[in-house]
């Protein structure tokens, strides 16, 4: 309850780095494998089709939660599409949700929010976004016309107002 009371949006995110493990535990709970070999969150009929992009160190990569690891993904620079309110391009860590068009938006949702979740728990600043150009982002990523890019994702520490 104490968690749940705590989740908020927080647009104030330094660019301070997140370390790899932090980063392994925020993909975890978004969309990784549990101790009963099932996702960390709920899938429509079951279909696991969900996919986490990572934009980190001006890298992409696609999350493997069945492995829990990273797979490098693509050197392009997607920050001119994502970053079209000021604090987005500061922020360390970029989650992109895509997948399957029929449930994209539902299996999305479920993943941000268990982001929503560790990020209060850890003192970490997140927001999700809808205001990108998820077009330009889906052709960029050379995802399929059977998929779309749902939300976007921003998390890092919050930014210290001492500063």
């Amino acid at each position: 309850m104490q968690i749940i009371n705590t989740r908020a949006s927080d647009r104030n995110i330094s660019d301070k780095p997140v370390s790899l493990e932090i980063l392994s535990n925020v993909l975890w709970t978004a969309f990784g494998t549990n101790s009963h070999n099932t996702r960390t969150i709920p899938t429509a009929q079951n279909e696991q089709d969900l996919k986490v992009f990572v934009v980190y160190n001006k890298k992409v990569w696609l999350y493997d939660g069945k492995n829990n690891k990273l797979n490098y993904y693509s050197d392009v620079d997607l920050m001119p599409y994502l970053a079209k309110q000021d604090f987005v391009s500061k922020a360390p860590v970029h989650l992109i949700y895509a997948g399957d068009k029929q449930y994209a938006y539902a299996h999305s949702g479920s993943a941000y929010q268990n982001v929503y979740l560790y990020a209060a728990e850890k003192g970490l600043a997140t927001v999700i976004r809808g205001y990108f150009d998820a077009n330009k982002v889906h052709q960029a990523l050379n995802l399929p016309e059977t998929e779309i890019v749902t939300y976007h994702q921003v998390i890092g520490y919050p930014q210290n107002n001492m500063e």
